[in-house]
């Protein structure tokens, strides 16, 4: 698991996949967002712009993400 450093809350999901180079564009996080391939704390999440906070963890394919406010 990566531990992904943000100075603010909340972000949303799609910005973080983008940020971290696990998707090239925003669009392209959308679209995998949508299509039901994202888990955020274990659950399938759709919602493109959720609200992501601190020690939310997400799963996208082979990588998971555990968010650290700093």
């Amino acid at each position: 698991m990566r531990i992904v450093d943000i100075t603010r809350e909340p972000v949303e999901l799609y910005k973080i996949l983008k940020f971290e180079g696990l998707v090239s564009s925003g669009g392209e996080a959308k679209l995998l967002i949508g299509d039901g391939q994202v888990t955020v704390n274990g659950e399938v999440e759709t919602r493109r712009a959720r609200k992501m906070v601190s020690g939310d963890v997400i799963s996208f394919r082979d990588d998971q993400l555990q968010l650290r406010l700093v």
